[in-house]
């Protein structure tokens, strides 16, 4: 995956891409939450409001983001990258994908849900425009 030029494709997931999803995830050191299962990724390819996009570049998965709108807002969730496709275009392409289709939807306003201690990451999300609100405070509760 050495060549720059190599072709990038997106793609809707579908459920045969569970377990290279995840093995994906591992890979770009994702941290673990409790919906990195195959039967959490199952349900959000196959029946929820959700999306997961996949990034491929000669045939091989390169990235992942999940998109969702809610009526309210657009979210962003589990954007990732294979290491060794990093600085190629693929989160940006994927961040595109994603803003195309939410815009479509009459989206007005994305929110992308990023991790603190991963300075790779909250420097991209800068990079493409995303800020943080400093009003906000997530907060979650796992069942």
């Amino acid at each position: 995956m050495n060549d720059k030029t190599s072709a990038l494709s997106i793609r809707d997931a579908h459920l045969e891409d569970v377990e290279a999803v995840l093995n994906l995830w591992r890979a770009a050191e994702a941290t673990p939450g409790v919906t990195d299962t195959s039967a959490d990724l199952c349900r959000a390819i196959s029946d929820s409001p959700a999306t997961v996009l996949l990034a491929e570049m000669d045939g091989l998965l390169v990235g992942s983001i999940i998109l969702a709108f809610d009526g309210w807002r657009g979210n962003i969730y589990r954007l990732a990258v294979d290491p060794d496709a990093r600085r190629r275009g693929v989160a940006r392409a994927l961040v595109a994908e994603v803003e195309r289709r939410l815009s479509a939807q009459g989206v007005k306003r994305i929110t992308a849900l990023v991790e603190k201690a991963h300075p790779r990451a909250m420097g991209f999300w800068e990079a493409v425009g995303y800020r943080v609100d400093e009003r906000i405070v997530r907060r979650v509760r796992n069942l």
